[in-house]
């Protein structure tokens, strides 16, 4: 039948054309991009959320200086009043004594807390320029996958119209009803309508024929077809 030694020449066109058919779906869906933009976003608002954090801690920080600060001043002013001379009643010297040690463990202990604070902003910060770095890295990514997309995208039309012109130039060479079986079968079995046939095995559904089949195609004139998957055999 006319065109049968060039089945397998058409079918690898129709296959070629049909991965990239569905490679252009996914690409034109954009659900690539949208999930790299999805994680770009995620990668950003976890970065932000640390450097709200940070900037949370540099208030508490800023407070608890300066209540250190206004701490040591009054324990100070205290101090130099007790020494001065300025008070001689006994029970005051003793109660200011007590207000200096007091203003002094107050001190003590708000220095305690801003070391405390000083130590988690350290771990903070380290993981918020982590924080940083990863979301730049994915923000890139995603702006590569999107250019890389509409690289592929071009690229495939090309090679689309480039297998269109070869398979237009090819099928006037088949018999009209060969080509029609073809293609009845390529619709009704995942775009493969013709295989070849190595070591008694269909290239299409991959099973072994029997010997008693393999006999019978080799005496057949017209069109072979696999007995499991019933493709057009070639070879």
């Amino acid at each position: 039948m006319q065109g049968m030694d060039r089945l397998l020449e058409l079918q690898g066109l129709d296959s070629t054309a049909d991965r990239l058919l569905a490679r252009r779906r996914v690409l034109e869906s954009g659900g690539e991009l949208a999930t790299a933009r999805a994680h770009a976003s995620a990668a950003e608002a976890a970065h932000g959320e640390l450097q709200l954090a940070l900037s949370e801690l540099d208030r508490d920080q800023s407070k608890i200086e300066h209540e250190v600060d206004s701490l040591a001043q009054k324990a100070s002013a205290e101090e130099k009043r007790l020494y001065d001379g300025s008070i001689v009643n006994a029970k005051e010297l003793e109660s200011l004594q007590r207000e200096i040690e007091n203003l002094k463990r107050r001190r003590a202990d708000r220095e305690d807390e801003l070391l405390a604070l000083m130590e988690r902003r350290e771990t903070l910060e380290a993981d918020a320029n982590a924080a940083e770095k990863t979301s730049m890295e994915v923000r890139s990514e995603s702006e590569r996958i999107e250019v890389a997309g509409q690289g592929e995208l071009s690229e495939i039309g090309v090679q689309l119209t480039a297998s269109i012109a070869v398979r237009e130039a090819l099928t006037p060479l088949f018999d009209p009803e060969l080509l029609e079986l073809y293609e009845d079968i390529r619709s009704q079995k995942k775009g493969i309508g013709a295989a070849a046939l190595v070591d008694g095995v269909c290239g299409g559904c991959h099973e072994k024929l029997s010997a008693m089949e393999l006999d019978k195609l080799k005496k057949t004139q017209g069109v072979k077809r696999c007995e499991y998957c019933r493709r057009i055999l070639i070879g």
